[in-house]
């Protein structure tokens, strides 16, 4: 009855962590589309959170360094996105890409305090957690292949 049940939890942290990889997927290509990985373009889309969110003004700081340093932050913050889309759809590595995931998500949650629904990127980070507590690539990804050889890993 216990290996039924930690197989289905394992299912079931699978679906999520792919779910969250398709949507960095769709996130990426979102933006690329809207020109936000453009240095003019990301640099406008913080600084409307830092005017308009109601973040602590620590954060609002730190999101006008970013903006000013657009040129670099922009290609990063592409990079990052399709990375962890892709990372957490195979299942590689995934303890510390949705660990990662789920760090990143709460920097965008804090960002938007006040300029969109609460719950809009609680869900995903929540997700992102369980994912990388569950090792939820050992189902369903290569991570499964990994802990074979190495099941004590905290990597997978």
């Amino acid at each position: 009855m216990m290996a039924a049940t930690n197989e289905a939890a394992g299912r079931g942290l699978a679906l999520a962590r792919v779910g969250i990889g398709a949507m960095f997927i769709y996130v990426f290509f979102e933006n690329y589309g809207k020109g936000l990985y453009t240095q003019v373009g990301y640099a406008e889309l913080i600084k409307y959170y830092a005017e308009n969110d109601t973040a602590p003004a620590v954060w609002k700081s730190i999101m006008r360094f970013v903006a000013a340093n657009a040129p670099v932050a922009a290609p990063m913050q592409a990079v990052t996105e399709i990375s962890f889309g892709v990372l957490l759809t195979l299942g590689l590595l995934t303890r510390v890409v949705a660990f990662a995931a789920g760090a990143f998500l709460t920097s965008l949650w804090i960002s938007e305090w006040g300029t969109a629904w609460i719950w809009e990127l609680l869900v995903p980070l929540w997700t992102a957690f369980a994912v990388a507590i569950g090792a939820g690539g050992r189902t369903w990804g290569i991570d499964h292949r990994l802990a074979q050889k190495n099941p004590n890993s905290l990597l997978w």
